[in-house]
């Protein structure tokens, strides 16, 4: 890249410089939706579709470390919305539209899911974003059509279910995105009340955090640090008490995802323009 072109962000000491668009997408095939990594830092790019009038594609797409395709696969996924990779090191895809989750292994064959397709509340009502404890207990955060978070077992028992409709705490309008922190607690970004939300494992209200425009997603990284995307757009860093520690705008629309490689990259999933949006840092962390 022309050094004159390049643009260089800093959140908590650490500078990155901007790589977008990053990776190689086939064209046409949906809109970049959402990111995950695995332990061999290829990267997971879910690409959205309607498949209604779209015609049948796949919407998982795999990257090399360097942005190559090795693979593509998930014509079966019809509104694909966000993705993790679980401690059992399968790919969960939340398909929307279709109130399901749907469990791939690394080939891209399906071996499983959770909720009943095409039936809502069967318990997921349009949901939205998945994540999982250390211990392997799985997370829902069911926000489109509902507004609450299920936990189940590895294994896909259902648990315990909390949230409902409002402003208050413990209440949500969009759950969206979710992650279980390294001490077990579980961030959830409530999207339309401007907020991030932490709950204790068993679905306590802990705290909530305000400040956010349509938060959006949240990860953990950066020396347990929170990192939250929004629609400013803004890239937010929280220490773990949820205390803002920095912020820096590394996309022009705001990202619906966002993930952390092992070698200290950051992705985001941009849905306009749509394109994965790598932060690769330089030098040493300044502070």
């Amino acid at each position: 890249m022309d050094a004159h072109k390049a643009l260089i962000v800093e959140l908590g000491g650490q500078q990155y410089r901007i790589d977008r668009p990053w990776g190689i997408l086939p064209r046409g095939a949906g809109r970049v939706s959402d990111v995950a990594c695995d332990a061999n830092g290829h990267v997971f790019v879910l690409l959205r579709r309607d498949s209604t009038v779209d015609p049948e594609a796949p919407a998982v797409i795999e990257l090399a470390p360097d942005g190559r395709c090795l693979a593509a696969w998930g014509e079966s996924i019809v509104d694909g919305h966000m993705l993790a990779i679980g401690c059992d090191g399968y790919i969960y895809v939340v398909d929307r539209d279709a109130h399901e989750i749907k469990v791939f292994n690394a080939r891209g064959q399906q071996i499983g899911g959770l909720g009943e397709r095409h039936r809502p509340n069967a318990p997921f009502n349009h949901p939205s974003g998945i994540a999982f404890s250390a211990a392997g207990l799985i997370y829902v955060a069911d926000g489109y059509g509902a507004s609450r978070v299920h936990q189940f077992t590895a294994s896909g028992t259902l648990l315990q279910t909390w949230g409902e409709p409002g402003d208050g705490p413990g209440q949500f309008s969009t759950p969206h995105g979710i992650w279980v922190m390294t001490d077990g607690r579980v961030a959830v970004t409530d999207r339309e009340n401007d907020r991030l939300q932490i709950f204790a494992a068993d679905g306590a209200h802990l705290l909530s955090i305000g400040g956010f425009y349509g938060a959006m997603d949240v990860w953990q990284g950066m020396n347990s640090g929170l990192l939250v995307t929004d629609r400013v757009p803004r890239l937010s860093l929280l220490n773990a008490n949820g205390e803002l520690v920095d912020r820096c705008r590394p996309v022009l629309n705001g990202a619906h995802g966002l993930i952390g490689d092992t070698a200290g990259n950051l992705y985001l999933a941009e849905i306009e323009p749509s394109r994965v949006t790598r932060l690769t840092p330089l030098g040493e962390k300044r502070r």
